[in-house]
């Protein structure tokens, strides 16, 4: 079953927004795909729309146990080690410094820093000693999703954008360290993404309209997941590491 996947990618906060498009387009772009999330009905829908194509892992990304069985699924499943792996999963926190909920954060930090960590940890190391005597023939990539709050400070979202500041300084410390070692470490910077993850993070009704009026028309995943798809579509010795994508009349962040 192994080769008739040109790739094989894990997706992680593959139930929704950009993790879902994603997943969709890699599955219809002739790659297996192990999606994983939370919601284990939405997962198991997806597997049942994408057929063969696509696994799903239901658990908290934040969990260790967790991130190791996304790639064991990868091997059960397609029969070899996933040589794509997006780090996606995170959630949301509105609120400056002086306002949002420090006992909400501690979740906040766990999925988008702790988890994005681990996941990177165990990714590098299969995939380093996969590359050997692979590269330059062969690809291996790490796409992490970050945000434009990422590298500018935000006004409406200050602390969740700390959590974003610390996956780029990952990412880049990552990239340095195994690039040279033929595997490529990618960060994509969305701006604002009408998704789900407005609700989870606590942003009000007048708020997203704000985000409408003002830098309308927003970006949905399927426009990520084009950049994420071109990023891993490069011949294995080009890389695109850093790609910033807004809607066209955001201005900031």
């Amino acid at each position: 079953m192994s080769g008739q996947y040109e790739r094989i990618a894990i997706v992680t906060g593959a139930t929704s927004g950009i993790g879902e498009a994603t997943a969709r387009l890699f599955a219809a772009s002739g790659y297996g795909v192990i999606g994983g999330g939370r919601n284990a009905e939405k997962l198991a829908e997806l597997e049942c729309e994408l057929g063969d194509t696509f696994a799903c892992v239901a658990g908290d990304a934040s969990e260790e146990a967790v991130i190791d069985r996304l790639f064991a699924a990868a091997v059960e499943r397609f029969g070899r080690e996933a040589d794509i792996v997006v780090a996606n999963a995170g959630r949301g926190l509105g609120g400056s410094v002086k306002d949002a909920d420090l006992q909400e954060f501690q979740e906040v930090f766990d999925i988008n820093v702790k988890g994005a960590l681990l996941l990177l940890q165990k990714a590098a190391r299969r995939m380093v000693a996969m590359q050997e005597g692979r590269f330059p023939e062969k690809a291996a990539d790490v796409v992490v999703v970050g945000s434009t709050v990422g590298r500018n400070i935000s006004p409406f979202s200050a602390v969740y954008g700390s959590t974003k500041f610390a996956v780029h300084s990952l990412s880049e410390g990552l990239r340095r360290e195994i690039g040279p070692k033929g595997v490529r470490v990618s960060l994509v910077e969305p701006g604002i993404v009408v998704s789900g993850f407005q609700d989870v993070a606590g942003y009000s009704d007048e708020l997203v309209d704000t985000f409408h009026e003002r830098f309308g028309p927003l970006l949905y995943g399927e426009n990520v997941a084009t950049a994420i798809h071109a990023i891993v579509s490069q011949p294995p010795h080009v890389h695109l590491s850093d790609i910033v994508i807004r809607p066209t009349c955001q201005d900031y962040p």
